[in-house]
């Protein structure tokens, strides 16, 4: 067996797989690379919360870390990680230069999560009433920012296909920084799938995500406002029982028992409910990446009805597992009709299997993120410089990013 390498990984937060979809990616990452003889370290700025995965028990080694503060420079260096794995654009941009500094010979690797500017841009567009368009994105400040850790980074890997066609098209980044990975998730046997419950002995509709997640809390009301309101006067015994965590004041005072509009806050086993419910009703409005409820939908036989943005990346080319639609009489006329029909719902159910099994089942794309980062690893100092664009924005960004940083280090030293 070859020799472990050290990964470390700067978390933007604790993992909370059972909260957010970034949690079960964070989770998915550190099993990869453990399965790979990678000895994990896993360090973060962020307080620990209720609802965090025990790393420790499955051998990570964890470090709460100080901002600012050169303690960090002495931790990286003890660990001299071969990989130092970004948790987001703005971890980058606080690290970044630390790990480059202490150790320049680590392959810097950005796990974007989703795009936060294209969730951004899209947001103010919807807030403005204006058509989103990719061109948006280039007046974009934190599409500024998001894209120079991209080219600081050795590699970026991106969850989306619409997402890696975005980067390339628009942005015109070189392939050789990126790498396409979304969820790695199991397969649905045979056996799962012959005895999930039917359409029959399942009822109602639901609805799950982070709260804090500013699309879902968005999508809560888009729900409460205008799409329930004409499912419930064709289906007037139907009810939404809405699930996340995290809700707030604003969330739970939607409950309305008698509009059949329910919310139920967090829910301690998501699978067992999503087997219970018929459709899962998601119109997103605003977003990036790949959205986690709708693969655990897919993983549990429960069809989905959603916008574009909803299940924008996610088939490649396939047929989704539900319905889609951009307008409020759409996404109501065909959750009716989801709901209502045996025979669609079933094509739905099959068409969501056949997605997990053909992509999300697939080892293909974790296979060529391993034949990249070694290829990187060999030839490090080619690599990066291919890639100028990423050394002249280490040469000036950073500057002033560090010099920040080391000034406010020595103004607490002083204090």
């Amino acid at each position: 067996m070859s020799v472990k390498q050290n990964i470390l990984i700067i978390g933007f937060v604790w993992p909370e797989p059972n909260s957010s979809a970034a949690g079960s990616r964070m989770l998915q990452l550190i099993i990869f690379f453990q399965s790979q003889n990678y000895q994990v370290y896993f360090a973060t700025t962020a307080t620990e919360t209720d609802h965090m995965v025990n790393i420790e028990e499955l051998g990570v080694v964890v470090q709460q870390i100080t901002l600012n503060h050169d303690s960090f420079d002495v931790y990286v260096r003890k660990i001299n990680p071969h990989i130092v794995l970004f948790d987001r654009f703005m971890v980058e941009e606080q690290f970044g230069w630390r790990v480059a500094e202490q150790c320049p010979n680590a392959v810097r690797v950005l796990d974007t999560e989703d795009l936060h500017s294209l969730r951004k841009t899209r947001q103010a567009a919807l807030k403005k009433n204006i058509d989103f368009s990719p061109q948006l994105l280039l007046s974009s400040e934190i599409a500024k920012r998001e894209i120079a850790s991209i080219y600081r980074c050795d590699l970026s890997l991106i969850i989306s296909t619409y997402e890696m066609e975005l980067l390339q098209e628009v942005f015109k980044i070189e392939a050789s920084l990126l790498s396409y990975l979304p969820f790695k998730l199991s397969a649905i046997s045979e056996r799962s799938y012959n005895t999930f419950p039917s359409f029959e002995e399942r009822n109602h509709f639901m609805c799950v995500g982070n709260f804090r997640h500013e699309p879902n809390w968005n999508m809560v009301q888009y729900l409460k406002q205008s799409i329930w309101p004409l499912i419930r006067q064709q289906l007037p015994k139907a009810e939404l029982h809405v699930y996340g965590s995290y809700p707030s004041e604003k969330v739970t005072q939607l409950h309305n028992k008698q509009e059949g509009f329910l919310v139920k806050g967090w829910a301690d086993d998501v699978h067992a409910l999503m087997q219970n419910a018929r459709v899962c009703l998601a119109p997103i409005r605003f977003g990036a990446g790949i959205k986690g409820k709708f693969t655990d939908a897919m993983q549990n036989g429960l069809p989905s009805v959603t916008t574009s943005i909803g299940a924008e990346g996610m088939t490649h080319s396939m047929t989704w597992g539900g319905c889609i639609d951009d307008s409020v009489e759409g996404l109501a006329k065909k959750a009716v009709e989801l709901y209502q029909d045996n025979n669609k719902w079933l094509d739905a159910q099959n068409n969501g299997k056949q997605l997990i099994d053909k992509i999300y089942s697939s080892d293909k794309f974790e296979r060529a993120l391993l034949k990249k980062i070694r290829s990187i690893s060999n030839d490090l100092i080619a690599h990066r410089q291919s890639n100028f664009i990423g050394a002249m924005l280490h040469h000036h960004t950073l500057k002033s990013t560090m010099y920040l940083s080391k000034w406010i280090t020595e103004k607490e030293k002083n204090n």
